[in-house]
């Protein structure tokens, strides 16, 4: 498959983050598809990232997620979140500093928002300092159990949007990584 992206551009010298970018758009779709899965676990959404390859730029690739985004419907949002729900990592927030008794509260708030939603709780905590994480995830889930199923399903996807477009950020700075050993 060739890209419509002129070499110069491709150069890692002149722009080493164009490396992961151009190594993304040559991927074959299945591979694509695969590490798009692990930014945003909605087939739907993987798919259709796969198939407008190439992109000119990592803006470009970003703008095509996010309004990928914008247009999951409710089945795609719960595939993404059924998703999110199995990946090995601890509670949000969990290792973040804090006492005892805020780590204890912190479980019983996501067991709680679990319990009233169906899913478990996503938040993007880009900016957020370490210090703060346990503080901003406990502050969120208790104002986000205050929302009615349609509002929360609202917010949730923009939470999981925010949280894609980071983790396809460090996806395409991953595989420039890659490409320089």
């Amino acid at each position: 498959m060739t890209s419509d992206i002129p070499p110069q551009r491709l150069d890692a010298r002149t722009d080493p983050s164009l490396l992961g970018l151009h190594r993304f758009n040559e991927a074959d779709s299945g591979a694509a598809e695969e590490a798009l899965l692990a930014c945003c676990g909605s087939h739907r959404w993987a798919l259709r990232l796969t198939a407008h390859r190439p992109y000119p730029d990592i803006e470009s690739l970003l703008a095509a997620a996010s309004e990928a985004s914008y247009d999951l419907r409710p089945a795609d949002l719960a595939e993404a979140l059924a998703d999110e729900s199995w990946m090995p990592q601890p509670l949000l927030g969990m290792r973040a500093p804090g006492s005892q008794a805020a780590h204890t509260a912190l479980r019983a708030a996501h067991a709680a928002y679990e319990a009233r939603f169906g899913h478990v709780f996503v938040v993007s905590l880009d900016g957020v300092e370490p210090e703060e994480m346990l503080d901003s995830v406990l502050t969120s889930i208790r104002t986000r159990l205050a929302n009615d199923p349609d509002e929360e399903r609202l917010v949730a996807s923009e939470e999981l949007r925010r949280i894609a477009l980071t983790r396809l950020e460090h996806l395409v700075a991953t595989h420039a990584a890659a490409g320089k050993r």
